[in-house]
């Protein structure tokens, strides 16, 4: 292995508490990039040097070494940067999928989303923008706000706003220079989703793919009838199990090579140093992802 980094969903597999649950005892990790180091007589996809990354959740990625069947990896190019590599399969292909699959966005469009400093709320920034898509990012207050907020922005962020500011009629002038969003994502659930509901144009779709509030997600009836408003879910786990991924992989390595597409801000932690790394992601105002470097 040669980097592996921290999500919500590893943490949440340890706990007992996400959908898929390896048989004990396991590995942890669901997300990594590592180097292949020698193939079986009857591998044919892979090579001694490749980079592979996980072609499934469940693989254990918090390890200095791995011996795995080549279907349960999926070739990477080496020329993208390694942490770009070890993020690529989780975050990018969610924030590429809700993008894409849900509203046919156009250039001039809108979109909407809570947890914008999260590893898909970042991706979710870059890829609309490669795309011409406007975004309005949510974000808790927090100390260091302003510094967040010049992160996203320099990410391509059209307007980055609190929570609080979602219920304010100062929302209003937002709304004077782009359309209203006729996509919104939710990481949260809670109010946040609530609020950010209401600025949804009508016949609009949200997509829920996390739910960081614990809390359930609540719809006034006025937005089922009167706005005709859809509201789905994503899980790209289910979605890599149901489709191929090469197309999207490669359109995720174009623009990462064009440096339209970065890494989340990372912090790079030694293997053996990994207590602190779990207690670092655990901490509320998370805003750099922990990468495991072995």
């Amino acid at each position: 292995m040669l980097a592996a980094p921290i999500n919500p969903a590893d943490i949440n597999m340890i706990q007992g508490t996400y959908a898929i649950l390896s048989p004990l005892p396991a590995v942890a990790g669901n997300e990594g990039v590592g180097e292949v180091l020698e193939v079986g007589r009857r591998v044919a996809a892979l090579k001694p040097g490749d980079w592979v990354i996980p072609a499934d959740a469940g693989l254990g990625t918090w390890r200095t070494h791995g011996v795995f069947p080549e279907e349960m990896l999926l070739k990477v190019p080496s020329d993208i940067p390694v942490l770009c590599a070890a993020t690529l399969s989780v975050n990018p292909c969610t924030a590429y999928r809700m993008l894409a699959d849900f509203e046919t966005l156009a250039p001039g469009d809108s979109i909407i989303q809570n947890a914008a400093n999260s590893g898909v709320g970042q991706a979710v920034i870059q890829i609309a923008k490669a795309s011409g898509i406007r975004t309005i990012n949510v974000v808790r207050d927090r100390p260091g706000l302003p510094e967040l907020v010049e992160r996203l922005m320099a990410l391509g962020a059209d307007h980055v706003i609190t929570e609080e500011m979602l219920r304010k009629p100062e929302m209003k002038d937002i709304f004077k220079s782009i359309p209203k969003p006729r996509l919104a994502l939710n990481c949260v659930g809670g109010k946040s989703t609530t609020e950010m509901l209401r600025h949804l144009q009508p016949k609009g779709t949200m997509v829920t793919y996390g739910g960081m509030a614990k809390q359930p997600v609540m719809v006034p009836v006025s937005a089922f009838i009167f706005r005709d408003v859809r509201l789905c879910g994503f899980w790209v786990t289910q979605w890599k199990k149901d489709h191929s991924l090469a197309d999207m992989m490669d359109a995720l390595c174009q623009l990462i090579r064009r440096g339209q597409l970065t890494a989340p801000a990372c912090t790079e932690v030694p293997l053996q140093d990994y207590k602190a790394a779990l207690e670092a992601t655990m901490k509320p105002f998370t805003s750099s992802k922990q990468i495991l470097i072995f």
